[in-house]
């Protein structure tokens, strides 16, 4: 039998405390130690070091976070403060949370932990990042902005983004919210700006998801079309130009002149993105027009009428009911209810004189012959159940505006980016990436 002086399981220990904690506290810990406590500083490299930061299931960006919400919340403040700054500036970068994810964990340690440890932990942390920002580590800059001063009546939830209003001096007032890139984008390009608009009967909430999608390295605006949401409800009934407009006004109000968006419409948005191409083509970048069309059949006018005419009669109620059936596949009705209720809920509370107001916009609908004039950059997205606009209408406006791409989504109805979101945004990255830098 040989003897290997060789430990393993401490050396492997040893390698993966240095990883999160960093040389020069590892050294200074050892460095520490005496006939009295080395056998504990053997037994955590071992166990704690070894036995459960060696494992695999969870990676060592979570763990540190982890411990900062465990040790937080246990008040165990000394260890919070070593792994905290661990977690900020030592040990290999990779393995690092951002100070925005630690942010996050301890307000979620407000919820479940209680107010009282979360507001210390900030505090250790703020004075972490202050302590860090005077240093001369390449990323004290990042340190010191996180801890610049900001009242905190300028916060924002950062899943809704920033609320803005439009002046009324040049229209209704139009509601829209504001997300900042959440980081530079892979390919080392700008972020683009995107603007979301919503279908008819909804609001800013349908692209929640893909909001936040978006804004992880794009600029992401959302707006309420007038006569929904939080925008102004003025007397009708309205035109497609007069929603258009409304959509120039926001993207006036937040980017240059000459600069466009990447503008995004289902349903009646994909029918303002239309005529906006055609009235402000210095406004659109690039046109995504999903679960849309250019134009209705005598028949389909006559459609609208009579549920103009039923609004009028009758309120909301039974056109939001009717809606869900439209919008969605009787697979995601049985899968999903509680999302179908809800969004229900939406269309029936809306303002009655402003759905129809832009009922009467949409009965009018004819932009099919000068859709040829749109030469910004294009993708139309169908659902092949969709009952309200079927894939025919966006095959017509793919065929009709110059190089424009064509999907179609399977399994989904009129509401193809809650129904299919995982497929929406794949189809939509994929053409993303064909586009050139933003102008």
């Amino acid at each position: 039998m040989t003897h290997n002086p060789f430990d393993a399981e401490l050396e492997r220990g040893m390698r993966n405390r240095r990883q999160i904690l960093g040389d020069a506290w590892v050294d200074r810990s050892i460095g520490q130690a005496n006939a009295f406590t080395a056998d504990f500083q053997a037994f955590i490299t071992r166990y704690a070091w070894h036995e459960v930061w060696g494992r695999p299931g969870l990676d060592r960006r979570t763990r540190r976070l982890l411990v900062l919400v465990i040790t937080a919340s246990l008040g165990r403040w000394e260890e919070f403060e070593l792994h905290c700054r661990a977690a900020l500036a030592g040990g290999e970068p990779e393995t690092r949370p951002g100070i925005e994810e630690i942010r996050e964990a301890l307000i979620q340690t407000a919820i479940y932990a209680g107010v009282p440890a979360a507001n210390t932990a900030h505090a250790i942390t703020a004075r972490l990042l202050r302590d860090l920002g005077a240093s001369d580590l390449p990323q004290a800059a990042d340190f010191a902005a996180a801890v610049a001063p900001r009242p905190a009546t300028q916060t924002r939830h950062p899943g809704t983004g920033e609320e803005r209003r439009t002046a009324a001096a040049d229209g209704p007032v139009i509601a829209y919210s504001l997300l900042p890139p959440q980081a530079a984008r892979a390919d080392g390009a700008p972020p683009r700006t995107v603007l979301l608009s919503h279908a008819l009967g909804a609001d800013r909430m349908m692209w929640d998801d893909l909001a936040l999608h978006l804004a992880r390295d794009h600029r992401v605006i959302r707006h309420d079309h007038r006569g929904h949401g939080e925008s102004a409800v003025p007397p009708g009934p309205y035109t497609l130009e007069q929603l258009a407009d409304d959509a120039a006004r926001v993207i006036d109000a937040e980017l240059p002149p000459g600069e466009g968006v990447l503008f995004i419409g289902l349903s009646l948005g994909g029918m303002v993105g239309q005529c906006l191409a055609l009235r402000r083509p210095d406004r659109v970048a690039a046109l995504v027009l999903a679960n849309t069309t250019s134009g209705y059949p005598a028949a389909a006018r006559a459609v609208w009428r009579e549920r103009i005419d039923t609004i009028h009669r009758q309120g909301l109620g039974p056109i939001a009911e009717a809606t869900m059936q439209r919008w969605f596949t009787p697979a995601f009705q049985l899968a999903q209810p509680a999302t179908v209720a809800r969004l229900q809920r939406r269309v029936a509370s809306q303002d009655a004189a402003g759905y129809a107001a832009c009922c009467e916009a949409i009965a009018a609908l004819d932009l099919t012959e000068q859709l040829p004039r749109i030469t910004c950059p294009a993708l139309v997205i169908a659902g092949a159940q969709d009952q309200g606009t079927p894939p025919e209408m966006g095959r017509e406006i793919a065929h009709r505006i110059p190089g424009a791409r064509f999907e179609l989504l399977e399994g989904a109805a009129h509401q193809s980016v809650l129904e299919q979101p995982a497929a929406f945004q794949a189809v939509l990255r994929d053409w993303m990436a064909t586009l050139s830098t933003p102008r």
